[in-house]
């Protein structure tokens, strides 16, 4: 249990059956009346935000998160397959599961992946990932860094704005938060 006094950006709880993030929370002591927490909840299964709120002292269940390193070997037709790094068990994941972070996924990364009663709730990249160009048009002399940028699609299937003088074959180091280019590796 956690009191709502104790609230803090990214605190987990448990209402209603799922887990809640909190994402702002405000302490409000009227002049007339008791104190109460102000705060604006985001759903980490479904994604959805709402504001609620608390009497001040309240108590709430705490979510608690397990986080475990995985790495994706492979991915079997419709699933991506994620084997754990201490026990070698393995965890089969769909593209839902995983939303938009496929698009910078690759054979033999490490993941975090956030597990709540054995339930995924989210999987988290590295912040940066090394990926090959392997298809973009063909850079001419005179292309310069501050010249403009150029669409390239990576070996996972993502396309990522790069500078001019990039060309296909070479490896770039991606934000995975965006999808922004971040340099030559």
């Amino acid at each position: 249990m956690i009191s709502s006094n104790d609230f803090r950006s990214g605190v987990t709880i448990e209402l209603d059956g799922s887990v809640w993030r909190v994402v702002e929370f405000l302490h409000v002591k009227p002049g007339k009346g008791s104190a109460f927490v102000r705060t604006k909840l985001k759903n980490v299964q479904t994604g959805n935000v709402v504001e609620r709120t608390f009497r001040a002292g309240e108590t709430v269940p705490q979510a608690t998160i397990e986080k475990r390193t995985m790495q994706h070997t492979y991915k079997e037709a419709d699933q991506y397959v994620f084997m754990d790094m201490e026990t070698f068990e393995e965890a089969h994941l769909r593209p839902e599961q995983l939303g938009d972070r496929t698009k910078f996924l690759k054979e033999g990364m490490e993941v975090n992946i956030l597990l709540w009663n054995g339930q995924v709730l989210e999987v988290e990249l590295p912040t940066s990932v090394i990926l090959e160009v392997i298809e973009t048009d063909p850079g001419v002399k005179g292309d310069t860094a501050t010249g403009g940028s150029k669409p390239a699609i990576v070996e996972t299937g993502a396309q990522v704005m790069v500078p001019l003088f990039i060309s296909v074959g070479e490896r770039i180091k991606v934000d995975t938060r965006d999808g922004s280019y971040l340099g030559r590796e």
